[in-house]
């Protein structure tokens, strides 16, 4: 009995101990590479936020990977355009595109603005999930870009 015990904590210290699984659609291979020289960062144009360690580009990450799918196939069109345009303002972040990373805030607004439209078509409960979904992307999405602003 004592033995059963033991691997009972054993097992469930273990299990605490692990490292969980990184959903974020930026692999780990893309935060290794190189930023650019350092005579590079001194450019007014460069932005000087971590994408990594941002909680908020952590959090478009999760909803970017979490988003739910719908009935409507015409919105889920727009909703991969969406994610796509996501992902590619998280990587000009990175990289301190900025031209890239307004490219990008312009086909989400666009996907937004259609996704808007098509959402009228949708249950409550559904409209409710998706509004959820597009307040926070929103909402980080603002914060990243008054702490790059400052």
């Amino acid at each position: 009995m004592k033995r059963l015990l033991f691997f009972g904590v054993l097992l469930i210290i273990t299990s605490c101990a692990t490292e969980k699984p990184n959903f974020s659609p930026l692999s780990t291979s893309f935060y290794s590479e190189t930023k650019g020289s350092d005579s590079d960062r001194g450019n007014k144009n460069n932005i000087e936020i971590n994408v990594k360690e941002n909680v908020n580009a952590s959090e478009i990450s999760n909803l970017i990977a979490t988003f739910p799918q719908f009935k409507n196939t015409a919105l889920n069109t727009e909703i991969t355009t969406l994610k796509y345009s996501l992902q590619n303002y998280l990587y000009a972040i990175d990289a301190s595109n900025v031209s890239g990373k307004n490219r990008a805030l312009k086909d989400f607004e666009k996907s937004y603005k259609k996704i808007q439209k098509l959402r009228q078509h949708l249950n409550k409960d559904d409209d409710e999930v998706l509004n959820r979904y597009l307040v926070r992307l929103k909402t980080n999405i603002s914060v990243i870009e008054d702490s790059i602003k400052n």
